[in-house]
């Protein structure tokens, strides 16, 4: 059986990264992987995450499973921090998920079984996974112009006009914030539009929310998502808890299925619950438990989000630096919108070849589409990617 599987297509990142391992440069920067780091280039526990753990490691008492859904605190109080008082809690059906993209995968899973003739509208470009987990289903993909590399913001005539092509029944995925790989967001007018345009159609939005905390604060960030909420008949939200809590390798991520028919909200959950059992039975659970902790506990709260706003204003000081070394550098405006893109990533715009000259000239390591990790970036090395920049003619 075995002689009749193919060979898969290396993973671009991992691939880089193993390059940038076997670089032997005193001076290279990793802009390439997409975690955060800090100054030190560690991916730091965050002190309310270690005192949630010790709480939970006093505290816990038993191993054994939670229920099909996950832990129904964690639930509770991620739909609280997504969606707030935008949509009643009896609206919401939701699931713990191993990670967001776990959440993304019985999304799609969702929306075959309740449409399988469905197709998924992705923004030009899109996290790559979302593309890949689609092809892996069978679902058909049907691309959005979003990203302008002249400008660097956001074709929004050209997203709206191919939004319209959407069918009653299609699903068109959307970023909540800090869009990857791209950075460049939508104002909460563009926002409008989307939701006017999509309600028009009916077709159904899922948003995959994975850098709350990470833009412009936790209920800015959340503000495109809970206007959505409110205004749809239906919406899927994918939420992950790595970025903002840190918990990277915790897998934790919750999926929701909202409905404005609460007699729906049954039914939905039922059907994600099923979705759990025949992919992994019952979710992962200490992420969750490590949120649900933090969530719960006010103290605890506000040291998370002191730590996650320290995180924040740090890439954004990274951005403002970045853009400013260009501008003088280049005597031009020409990367201000470095400074405007929000969240962990940013898109150059350049070509690979560029890209490439950037790697094997400075040692700067990017992906090839020239997305970049702000966060891998500190004070030191942000002049350095500032020159290769514009020594590799972009």
């Amino acid at each position: 059986m075995f002689e009749n599987l193919k060979e898969q297509p290396a993973d671009k990142i991992l691939a880089l990264m193993e390059m940038y391992r076997a670089d032997p440069r005193e001076q290279k920067v990793d802009l390439g992987v997409g975690v955060y780091k800090n100054a030190e280039g560690v991916t730091p526990v965050m002190r309310a995450v270690k005192a949630a753990e010790k709480r939970i490691w006093e505290e816990q008492t038993s191993k054994s499973y939670t229920g099909l859904a996950g832990e129904p605190l964690f639930i509770e109080a991620i739909r609280k921090l997504v969606l707030a008082d935008a949509v009643a809690p009896e609206q919401v059906a939701g699931v713990t998920t191993p990670g967001g993209t776990g959440a993304v995968r019985q999304a799609f899973e969702m929306i075959k079984m309740a449409n399988p003739g469905a197709r998924v509208f992705v923004s030009d470009p899109t996290w790559p996974n979302h593309l890949s987990i689609l092809k892996y289903l069978g679902i058909e993909t049907v691309p959005y112009r979003y990203f302008d590399s002249t400008t660097g913001g956001i074709n929004f005539d050209g997203m709206i006009e191919d939004l319209q092509a959407a069918r009653p029944g299609d699903v068109v995925l959307l970023h909540g914030c800090c869009h990857n790989p791209t950075g460049a967001n939508l104002t909460l007018e563009q926002w409008k539009k989307v939701v006017e345009t999509l309600n028009a159609i009916e077709a159904l939005p899922m948003i995959d929310i994975a850098y709350q905390g990470f833009g412009d604060g936790l209920d800015e960030d959340a503000a495109a998502t809970r206007y959505v909420a409110a205004n749809v008949p239906e919406l899927l939200i994918a939420a992950s808890c790595s970025k903002n809590f840190g918990i990277y390798r915790e897998r934790t991520g919750l999926l929701m299925a909202v409905s404005k028919d609460g007699g729906k909200t049954k039914v939905n959950q039922g059907t994600l619950a099923y979705l759990n059992r025949q992919n992994y039975s019952f979710p992962p659970d200490h992420g969750a438990r490590i949120v649900a902790t933090i969530l719960h506990d006010e103290e605890l709260t506000a040291m998370w989000k002191e730590e996650l706003e320290e995180v924040r204003l740090g890439m954004l000081e990274l951005r403002k630096q970045l853009a400013a070394e260009l501008a003088r550098l280049t005597n031009s405006d020409r990367f201000a919108f470095l400074a405007e893109h929000r969240g962990m990533f940013s898109r150059l715009g350049c070509s690979t070849e560029e890209v490439e000259k950037m790697r094997d000239e400075s040692g700067i390591y990017m992906v090839g589409d020239s997305r970049m990790n702000i966060a891998g970036l500190n004070t030191k090395t942000v002049p350095i990617l500032a020159k290769a920049i514009v020594d590799a003619g972009i």
